[in-house]
């Protein structure tokens, strides 16, 4: 398995959208390019943020494609392959596969909710049948069901499951992950506002949605983090707070989509079931960027 070891930040790109709905394929290329020059250090498309959910398969495919393509081997990139039908799992996994991605991120089984032990049959499953090195994705919030530290743990011995993408927000959770783990297995946060808690424990970074907009301070985060330099890394944290925050004030990609707009990156056009910011927020938002830089005041 060449694929490398996933650490540092990697943002789950947020999918540009034309006005008319179609994939936006200049505004994506341009956004994969600047993420990459940002620091960033791999790229996840087509994820929640990344609205696959409402994507056909066509369309799935096609985004994964374009990030390829831009990032040309500079950095990995892990697509989004989840489904809660384990054939479906299996077959979108080859699609992505094809499309050129190094990694495949594959959330627990949404809606379902299989026991632990079904858990690790999809997951098994999907290993088994692809050679593409998989990233669990355990988040309770959007799943409706928890991947316990020793399903994790389980998980982690199959050669070709390499690192968990762990959301659910319980520290005592992920750090067992981390202290039990194969030492080629990386953990990874999956939420924004524990990347220093999860790394000062040993994690080795974060899919971010922060990111979208602040490339350069995520990714100079988890490079502190990793060097130790836990005072520095404390201060970048505290910087990215406001914006941490605002980009959650409605549900993701909401906010982030927005903030894109405002930054003159993409249009702000999300698909239903989502809509775009409620103007009330919109404020807060703007002032969030402010603070961290991405727009001027």
């Amino acid at each position: 398995m060449n694929s490398p070891r996933l650490a540092g930040c990697g943002t789950a790109l947020v999918t540009p959208f034309t006005t008319s709905g179609e994939i936006d394929e200049r505004s994506l290329r341009a956004f994969v390019d600047w993420q990459i020059a940002s620091g960033v250090h791999f790229v996840v498309p087509c994820g929640s943020t990344g609205e696959a959910a409402t994507m056909t398969t066509a369309e799935h495919r096609r985004v994964v494609q374009i990030t390829v393509e831009q990032t040309a081997g500079r950095v990995p990139v892990v697509a989004g392959a989840a489904s809660n039908d384990t054939k479906k799992a299996i077959a979108l996994s080859r699609e992505m596969a094809a499309a050129g991605a190094t990694h495949l991120l594959h959330a627990s089984p949404m809606y379902n909710k299989p026991p632990q032990r079904g858990i690790v049959a999809h997951f098994r499953a999907i290993a088994d049948a692809v050679k593409t090195p998989i990233v669990v994705y355990n988040v309770p919030g959007r799943t409706a069901s928890n991947v316990e530290a020793a399903t994790t743990l389980e998980l982690a011995e199959h050669e070709n499951i390499v690192a968990v993408k762990e959301a659910s927000g319980n520290l005592a959770q992920i750090g067992e992950i981390i202290r039990h783990r194969p030492a080629r297995f990386s953990v990874l946060s999956g939420d924004d506002p524990l990347t220093l808690q999860v790394m000062a424990d040993g994690g080795d970074g974060v899919i971010s949605v922060t990111s979208n907009a602040a490339p350069t301070l995520v990714a100079q985060l988890t490079e502190l983090c990793a060097a130790g330099d836990f005072a520095a890394a404390r201060a970048v944290h505290h910087r990215l707070a406001e914006w941490t925050a605002a980009a959650f004030i409605e549900p993701n990609p909401i906010p982030a989509k927005a903030a894109l707009a405002m930054m003159g990156r993409m249009a702000n056009v999300v698909r239903l079931p989502l809509v775009p910011l409620a103007e009330k927020f919109e404020p807060t938002v703007r002032a969030a960027l402010v603070s961290v830089g991405a727009l001027t005041a």
